[in-house]
């Protein structure tokens, strides 16, 4: 041992986290900042180092495998060896220098207080401990600690080589706490960032830390002022022992609060402190004692939400729409590639081309330690160009017929473009140039977004006509259905879906072995030479759709249907039941149309016509352009595919789909020489992957937008289970299949009632057996509004909750026309 390996604490700083480890670097800058540490000392990881070196301990859990390592066992091993005598003399005198007497020892990890991995008590504190020996043996136990059977545990979890973690110890004068808590100096709930939330009971703050007790909860705004206050119930207070170690018993309740005001603003100041200083809001561990407070420990709050966002009157309006794209969170290279350089790309060229700014990617999804932390809706900013829009869309709308798009040069380029990406092998290029294969997916993308600008005027101005002519001739209701059952991709993708379960169907083995079977079960049956007929027409099907997102367009990270032909079959499963019996929307709406006495006059009747034919024009375009749109992404999937796998070789990430933690230009970044990436990409990009996942992971319960914050006014009538946007006209009766994901499709029967978080093309074939269906979000220019029109069936969107109100299995009423879903046996007014 040397003179380095016990040092004050105020010998360390924030910079001292491979020495001090997380809570004694932190502690150690606070003791720098003039914050009221009770003093102390840290053995620092050179001693728990020197001591796997020096004995046989080291090779002892080198040789172990975490996975299947048993903690008590490994345990047993620190307690085996002991501590090195040179190492027990220096914390003897340490202790002597500290005053002696009662004092808190404490683990501090170099993997802890970390912001995505707090490991909250993962290691041993012991507290009161009194004499050298025991001191000695506290440390030991600390050391000892980082193998139980928890804190491997959540190390598998995070993803951190137990072999790349050492321990500190802290050691500080015990504080005999009158009272003790945590503090927040933000909401941990909420998120509000305005609020300072502390908890607090009397005696030591492990009653409160470890649950066992319903402290005093105050909620105070930033200056300390307080807000509210819930009394706690004091059920148990833990005091120091005498002896050493803690005793507990039976708390007393008490109107008196464990903290006067000007405690509560001293507090609150000092979590501002901390908070200013590290950067970030912090979590903050406190005692009380004769009147004095001590800050016992402060780390960066984990599993924060975002703050809560205070939505305009346009972002609510345009919300369901972005929430339904952003249903799942995007990964950094989803952001800074497909996003940033494609999709949303697309849209701010659209709004600029109207003189309106599109909000940048960055505004659109904001980033904490390089992970999307929420959704902010945009809310379009008109410029002075916008003075102009009519006169833009006007010229384009008589340059470029949307019914001819298709025929447009430079559609045609596109579509050739598409093939070459496609013909190239990323596994034959050099890094540098399978980088350059998926920037060559975003200049394609760009095609797209071309004729997008020009032919733009053919979705909305038609549509705008025949929503004024039916307000005219008193039918302004007709539209949605109107505009339904128009030829387009989608339709003749599940047309072939519906080919695919006739072919199921007509062979019973098959069938019967598709009833039977699941996933990856699904995937065997195409694979028995004895379906080869089967066999051959899915996969071409494949070769024709399989460019088709499952989750959602704007997101690179999740598979297509060709990365995922399993979720193809479940839907040709879903298929296999009996087509239901549903209304022709559009042919009622039509003849409801032609009706109208002023449609008796042929000049009317035609331009009314024309009118409806417009407008499913334009409609087409906008679902046929998004299809073609996602042909990008099968190339841009390869090559990113093959960085992972490059990546995961060299031992940078553990998965090829772990390259999503990365940012596209960080991916540019790095160079190959030639062959093999260079050690210092693995030293670089290693801790950013690990510390992205642990914080994607903290955030797993977090939603990118609370959809209450959509829905918070509405009231629900009598009898009403859940109500929403009126759809697709028509009732239907049913039992409620909760559809989640793409993952579940199989499980939907012919007749059920599809009620599902969100929709995009690749869900509507469902609703070729589904009696109607019943969305958390979306509204009626939803691809799941339109084409549940087109198949006759009842639906209702946007309803925020109704995947978590209805349960399976439960009979219910579905009203398309009220926006409604009742009970069964339950009739409106009741």
């Amino acid at each position: 041992m040397t003179h380095r390996t016990i040092r004050p604490l105020g010998d360390f700083g924030r910079a001292d986290l491979a020495s001090a480890g997380g809570k004694g670097a932190a502690l150690g800058e606070l003791v720098r900042q003039g914050f009221p540490v009770p003093p102390g000392f840290i053995i620092s990881t050179d001693a728990y180092r020197l001591l796997l070196a020096g004995t046989r301990l080291g090779d002892a859990l080198a040789g172990r495998n975490e996975r299947a390592a048993d903690g008590g066992a490994l345990r047993e091993l620190f307690a085996s060896f002991g501590m090195p005598q040179a190492l027990q003399t220096e914390i003897a005198e340490a202790y002597a220098a500290l005053g002696g007497g009662a004092v808190a020892v404490r683990s501090s990890a170099t993997a802890e207080d970390l912001p995505g991995a707090a490991f909250a008590g993962q290691q041993d504190t012991f507290l009161n401990v009194v004499g050298e020996e025991a001191v000695a043996k506290a440390v030991v136990d600390c050391w000892a600690s980082l193998w139980t059977d928890r804190a491997i545990a959540y190390r598998q979890r995070q993803g951190i080589d137990p072999h790349e973690v050492a321990l500190a110890v802290v050691v500080q004068k015990m504080v005999p706490a009158d009272a003790a808590g945590v503090l927040f100096t933000a909401n941990p709930v909420t998120g509000e960032r305005s609020e300072i939330v502390v908890d607090a009971s009397p005696g030591l703050g492990e009653a409160v830390v470890s649950g066992r007790v319903t402290p005093e909860h105050y909620v105070l705004d930033r200056s300390g002022t307080l807000r509210s206050v819930m009394p706690g119930s004091r059920e148990v207070v833990i005091i120091p022992d005498g002896a050493g170690g803690t005793r507990e018993h039976a708390g007393r309740r008490s109107s008196e609060p464990s903290l006067t005001a000007d405690q509560l603003r001293e507090l609150a100041g000092l979590g501002r402190r901390a908070q200013d200083h590290f950067g970030r809001p912090q979590d903050m561990e406190w005692a009380l004692a004769g009147g004095r407070i001590h800050v016992l420990q402060s780390r960066p709050m984990t599993a924060l939400p975002p703050q809560p966002l205070r939505l305009n009157l346009v972002q609510r309006r345009v919300a369901p729409f972005f929430i339904e794209m952003f249903q799942t969170r995007p990964y950094p290279l989803d952001v800074s590639g497909w996003m940033r350089q494609g999709i949303l790309a697309m849209l701010q060229r659209m709004g600029g081309s109207v003189g309106v700014r599109f909000p940048s990617v960055e505004e659109l999804l904001p980033e904490e330690d390089g992970v999307v932390l929420q959704l902010v809706p945009p809310s379009p900013r008109p410029t002075v160009r916008v003075l102009a829009a009519p006169f833009s869309l006007a010229r384009r709308a008589k340059q470029f017929k949307v019914a001819n798009w298709k025929n447009d040069p430079r559609f045609i380029a596109f579509l050739e473009q598409v093939d070459r990406v496609n013909e190239r092998d990323p596994e034959a290029l050099r890094w540098p140039e399978v980088v350059g294969l998926a920037r060559e997916c975003f200049a394609t993308m760009r095609g797209i977004t071309d004729l997008r600008i020009s032919y733009m005027p053919g979705i909305f101005l038609p549509l705008l006509k025949l929503r004024l002519m039916l307000l005219f001739l008193g039918r302004p209701g007709l539209a949605p259905a109107l505009i339904a059952g128009t030829e387009t991709r989608t339709n003749q993708a599940n047309r072939s879906l519906e080919q695919l379960a006739a072919l199921v169907r007509a062979d019973p083995r098959l069938a019967g072995a598709f009833a039977a079977s699941e996933g990856a079960g699904l995937l065997q049956l195409v694979g028995n030479p004895e379906h080869a007929a089967f066999r051959e027409a899915f996969h071409e099907f494949l070769r024709e759709y399989g460019n088709r997102e499952t989750v959602s367009v704007v997101l690179s990270s999740s598979p297509t249907w060709s990365d995922a032909p399993e979720v193809v079959l479940g839907l040709v499963k879903a298929l296999l039941g009996q087509p239901l019996a549903t209304a022709n929307q559009t042919g009622a709406a039509l003849a409801e149309l032609t009706r109208h006495p002023f449609l008796r006059f042929g000049p009317v009747r035609r331009r009314a016509l024309a009118a409806v034919h417009a407008a499913k024009a334009g409609i087409a375009f906008r679902e046929d352009s998004h299809f073609y749109a996602t042909k990008v992404i099968p190339p841009m999937r390869s090559a990113y595919r093959e960085l992972g796998r490059r990546l995961a070789a060299a031992g940078v990430i553990d998965d090829p789909q772990d390259v999503y933690h990365l940012r596209f230009e960080e991916l540019e970044a790095i160079t190959d020489d030639g062959g093999a990436l260079p050690a210092s990409v693995l030293r670089h990009y290693r801790p950013l992957v690990l510390a992205r996942a642990a914080r994607r992971r903290e955030l797993e319960g977090v939603p990118l937008l609370d959809a209450a914050l959509l829905f918070k006014d509405r009231r629900r009538a009598a009898g009403v289970l859940v109500s929403g946007t009126p759809a697709s006209r028509g009732r239907a009766e049913g039992p409620v299949r909760i559809i989640r994901g793409p993952e579940e499709f199989g499980l939907l029967r012919s007749g059920d009632i599809l009620v599902c978080p969100y929709t995009n093309p690749s869900w509507t074939p469902l609703f070729q057996r589904a009696a109607a269906v019943v969305v958390d979000m979306g509204g009626l220019g939803s691809h799941a509004a339109i084409v549940a029109r087109e198949y006759g069936i009842p639906a209702v969107m946007g309803t925020g909750t109704a995947t978590r109100i209805l349960a399976e299995g439960q009979p219910v009423i579905v009203d398309g026309s009220a926006g409604t879903v009742r009970a069964s046996g339950t009739a409106a007014g009741e």
